[in-house]
């Protein structure tokens, strides 16, 4: 029983970082929790060697690490998010005739929850379980154009933590920011030839009532078959589905 009152705070820190949605100093959490700064410091420590937390040294702040993304995915993949996303999905393939899917953010990958593959159209590379590097995905990009710019660093915390495919995807965080800015300025996430030649996705990430991304809707179409008006077209009923998730469950649209 001892290690109770640790464990508590523990996760206090981990309610509070998650609430903020930046991360903050470790004399703020030590204020807002009414800690001794040397306990949120021990915890601290403990929770990044586990992964929950990240230390932004340049920043002297901590925010929630890879872990804590993880556990977070871990409940909506138990069922109620897709329970709630999969009749819109399924209304969006219905209306558009390509493929649609809702991915969560999975660490620094996306995590495929849900898949939907309209008539007559091929399977995709994105099949329900399968994880792709988030900043090649138009689903991923939607997700993290979502997040605060911290929480984008601290999943990202150096150029290890990137995946290319040939010549294709950021390669640092200046690269991955540049991305997100373009994103948010669109409103939507566009993915070319980056998963598979010859197709491309627009995808739009659904919020809770925080701001922060739940998961993403995405249709993936071939390029050929859609210009630039016809693209356009489906990112606006991508979005459509994101807010009505958004809505559903409280959140912004």
């Amino acid at each position: 029983m001892s290690n109770a009152p640790a464990a508590g705070h523990a996760l206090d820190i981990l309610t509070l970082l998650a609430s903020h949605g930046e991360p903050m100093p470790a004399a703020a959490i030590a204020r807002e929790l009414g800690l001794p700064r040397s306990s949120v410091y021990h915890l601290l420590t403990v929770l990044a060697d586990r992964g929950f937390v990240t230390h932004l040294p340049e920043h002297r702040r901590y925010g929630l690490g890879r872990t804590a993304y993880e556990i977070g995915s871990a409940f909506s993949r138990q069922g109620p998010l897709q329970r709630r996303a999969r009749p819109i999905l399924t209304k969006l393939v219905d209306r558009t005739g390509v493929n649609g899917h809702f991915a969560v953010l999975h660490g620094s990958d996306v995590l495929y929850l849900i898949e939907e593959r309209a008539h007559g159209r091929p399977p995709l590379v994105t099949d329900v379980g399968v994880r792709l590097p988030a900043p090649l995905t138009a689903s991923g990009l939607a997700i993290l154009a979502a997040l605060p710019p911290r929480q984008v660093r601290a999943i990202f915390p150096t150029r290890d933590a990137f995946v290319r495919r040939g010549e294709r995807g950021p390669e640092s965080l200046p690269d991955l920011k540049r991305l997100l800015v373009d994103t948010r300025a669109r409103t939507y996430a566009v993915e070319h030839d980056t998963i598979s030649p010859g197709l491309a996705s627009v995808a739009r990430a659904a919020v809770d009532h925080t701001g922060h991304p739940l998961g993403a809707f995405a249709l993936t179409f071939p390029s050929a078959e859609f210009d630039a008006t016809a693209e356009q077209h489906l990112a606006a009923l991508v979005i459509e589905a994101a807010a009505t998730l958004s809505a559903r469950l409280g959140g912004r649209a």
